[in-house]
């Protein structure tokens, strides 16, 4: 078992990170939130969990330890894997995931690509007693606080991600704009912004542009 990684970040992707660990490229697995912490060049330490399937390995990474045992906690509920569990925690933060667990909030489940009305019905059943309460305020209360009171969480989230990736903040800013009609419609249909889908049409965004 990996429990984490300390190192300088050597890449960026969409959906990954590079740390080099010894001399050596670890390709972890991330969400837009842990991958908006990390800079190209600076070092970092992420909490990581190894999933082992018969024709890989793969390496997830998180910012940190509470993140990753969400992640591992996520896969115990029936029809949850890596994939879909860091999909949840690319949406919601952890405390986010155990407020609507709390709650029984399936909208806020169904905002997950992946996830419809009988999964998160099911999800919520089966993870009642797994997740345990919020731990500080980083939950939906939070988040929604905090959009009335500035920008929406996921345009900095976007934002931060983005520049992260080694683009100018002004860069940044103007694929937040374009693909905000994308994100209003998301948040309409679903009540949340789907950013991980977001960070991709925001990329693709970019790469037309130069």
């Amino acid at each position: 078992m990996i429990a984490f990684v300390t190192g300088p970040v050597a890449a960026l992707g969409p959906s990954t990170a590079v740390v080099e660990v010894g001399g050596v490229g670890m390709l972890l697995q991330c969400t837009p939130n842990t991958l908006a912490t990390l800079r190209q060049g600076e070092p970092a330490r992420l909490a990581t969990s190894l999933v082992v399937r018969e024709d890989s390995l793969t390496l997830y990474g998180f910012a940190d330890d509470d993140e990753r045992q969400v992640f591992e906690l996520l896969q115990t509920a029936s029809g949850v894997g890596p994939r879909l569990a860091q999909a949840m925690l690319g949406v919601h933060t952890p405390d986010a995931l155990r407020l609507a667990v709390s709650t029984g909030d399936e909208k806020a489940l169904t905002a997950v690509p992946g996830i419809g009305k009988k999964g998160a019905q099911k999800l919520l059943l089966e993870l009642k007693d797994k997740l345990g309460a919020p731990l500080g305020s980083s939950g939906l209360v939070g988040a929604q606080r905090a959009a009335a009171q500035g920008p929406a969480p996921w345009t900095e989230q976007l934002s931060a991600a983005l520049v992260g990736l080694g683009y100018a903040p002004r860069e940044a800013e103007e694929a937040v704009s374009a693909v905000t009609p994308q994100a209003e419609a998301a948040i309409a249909e679903t009540g949340s912004a789907p950013v991980p889908q977001l960070l991709r049409a925001a990329l693709q965004t970019l790469n037309r542009a130069r």
